[in-house]
């Protein structure tokens, strides 16, 4: 990242300290493709650094979702530590997106790739028509593989990057044809 945003994250055991190059390539990804006032998702949020990231860049609101439920009070808890402002920032327990109604400019998850894969069955009803989805945690040989699947789902792949065998990948949610 071309500016240095720096958090306090304590993530007592739960996945997002911020140096793990999965982590990594999703901060580089959001600096580039969210935009002042989107509104994000952050599926599988963990320690929440994707979601303070997405704050400090600009985000409107900011929503996280981890089915672990000791994430999710990890992620208040450096909410607290970091001073973000907490009106725009949400966090749910749940599954994926099992129970979001709401639409997001940006959805991203860094979370592994059969996990992925399944999202994808369902990330067209939470993402706004020419929205972005950044997801990470695959490795180079399962790439292909989401790839395929977000393309089958009406995604077009903005770009794709790696990092120690680690790859991200940004799409853009094509343009539906009018009924």
């Amino acid at each position: 990242m071309n500016n240095k945003l720096v958090f306090e994250i304590d993530s007592e055991g739960i996945f997002g300290t911020g140096n793990h190059p999965t982590t990594v390539l999703c901060l580089e990804m959001l600096e580039r493709y969210l935009n002042k006032g989107d509104k994000l998702l952050d599926v599988g949020t963990g320690s929440g650094i994707l979601m303070f990231a997405a704050a400090k860049l600009g985000a409107g609101e900011v929503c996280g979702i981890d089915k672990n439920h000791a994430a999710v009070a990890i992620a208040r808890r450096n909410i607290i530590r970091n001073q973000i402002e907490d009106k725009r920032i949400e966090l749910r327990t749940g599954n994926l997106v099992e129970g979001v109604e709401e639409k997001y400019d940006l959805v991203v998850a860094n979370i592994l790739t059969e996990v992925i894969l399944t999202l994808l069955d369902n990330i067209k009803e939470i993402i706004t028509e020419n929205g972005i989805f950044i997801c990470s945690g695959m490795l180079e040989g399962n790439t292909h593989r989401v790839e395929e699947k977000m393309k089958a789902s009406g995604f077009e792949i903005l770009e794709t990057r790696t990092k120690n065998k680690w790859v991200a990948i940004a799409g853009r949610l094509k343009n539906r044809p009018s009924p």
